[in-house]
């Protein structure tokens, strides 16, 4: 009986290992902004990732961890945040499979940057919105990037337009006599057309790839077990 429990053993980590990054997987903020003012309620959630699923994050310096019980669509909320909640916060399974990570920033000030959570590719159109905590209405702001002045913008607002790897980098805005927003990181992920699939075939294609090789792996696996295992019966039998 050793031996088919050893191959099971074996076949469990070969699927652990092949499936450690989802794919599928996506975490998301609501509201859905990388800053926040103090007090405002958020919530993360994560999609796509099975079995036991934990909000994690680093923040202040110290670990926090939100158990979320088992379904493909989960949230964690927190009601009231506060300077000490900024970080990086992310999804995460007992198998393994870890979304893509955000760091939020919770500012006590009267005005934030609306941009971008996740990032963008090459070519989107991204708009920067500077927002005031007391009104709703379109003041004037000044736009900077790296610490640099780029414009001012009487609605508010800014759109870069076909945005290249040169656009990434640390924005934020300013409202006179209101005041400033915390920087927040723009990232620009570059266009892969090599490798990018262009159609469903391609996607089968590299779907009917990854099967095979799984296949292969085991097919090896079990022939190593079964050469050990007759070994050790020879060496047995003498």
């Amino acid at each position: 009986m050793e031996v088919p429990v050893l191959c099971f053993r074996l076949l469990i980590r070969v699927f652990i290992l092949l499936g450690v990054q989802s794919d599928n997987a996506a975490f998301r903020i609501v509201p859905n902004r990388l800053q926040l003012f103090e007090f405002e309620s958020v919530s993360f959630h994560c999609d796509g990732l099975s079995g036991s699923v934990q909000l994690r994050g680093i923040r202040n310096t110290k670990d926090f961890i939100c158990d979320i019980n088992g379904t493909s669509k989960v949230s964690c909320t927190i009601q009231r945040v506060y300077l000490t909640d900024s970080g990086e916060y992310w999804c995460e399974t007992d198998g393994g499979q870890r979304s893509n990570s955000v760091n939020i920033t919770i500012t006590v000030g009267s005005v934030i940057l609306e941009s971008p959570v996740v990032p963008v590719m090459e070519g989107d159109c991204v708009t920067l919105r500077c927002r005031n905590k007391t009104t709703s209405s379109h003041l004037t702001a000044d736009f900077y990037k790296d610490g640099l002045f780029m414009k001012s913008s009487s609605t508010g607002e800014i759109t870069i337009h076909s945005v290249s790897k040169s656009d990434e980098g640390f924005y934020k805005c300013n409202i006179s006599d209101v005041g400033e927003s915390p920087e927040s990181r723009l990232t620009v992920r570059a266009l892969d057309r090599e490798t990018c699939p262009s159609s469903d075939h391609s996607f089968y294609v590299l779907l009917l790839l990854r099967t095979v090789f799984t296949i292969v792996m085991v097919v090896l696996l079990l022939l190593l077990v079964g050469l050990l295992h007759c070994g050790k019966l020879r060496v047995t039998q003498k």
